[in-house]
């Protein structure tokens, strides 16, 4: 951390209730590399595993921080008690969920038709 800069405290939360990657993190981290280090931390005895930084979203203060944005630029902040941690939510959406509503999109019209005869 460059001098003068003071840290943030920070600890994920995933699906199960369980915290990782819990540490202090400069203000000019980005959220890109924040998801970076919770692949890589991420527990392997968990049934659900990101396979990637794109597989997740990261959660703070109802709001879905973008990859490209540091954490002061995302507005985190220590808050009012010295030494809070900030606990920040982690949802892991893999992208294979997006192209099966692609694949729906292709079938609907094929559903629609009708193949009837009456005799």
């Amino acid at each position: 951390m460059a001098e003068g800069e003071e840290g943030i405290e920070l600890k994920f939360r995933i699906f199960d209730g369980t915290d990782i990657g819990h540490r202090t993190y400069p203000p000019s981290t980005t959220v890109a590399t924040l998801k970076q280090r919770l692949v890589a931390e991420w527990p392997q005895d968990k049934s659900v595993i990101p396979k990637s930084a794109g597989d997740m979203k990261l959660i703070h203060a109802g709001k879905f921080l973008e990859n490209s944005k540091t954490l002061s630029e995302s507005r985190i902040h220590i808050g009012d008690l010295p030494g809070g941690v900030i606990t920040m939510h982690v949802v892991v959406q893999p992208p294979v969920a997006k192209k099966k509503t692609d694949k729906n999109k292709d079938e609907k019209p094929k559903q629609g038709t009708c193949s009837c005869t009456i005799l």
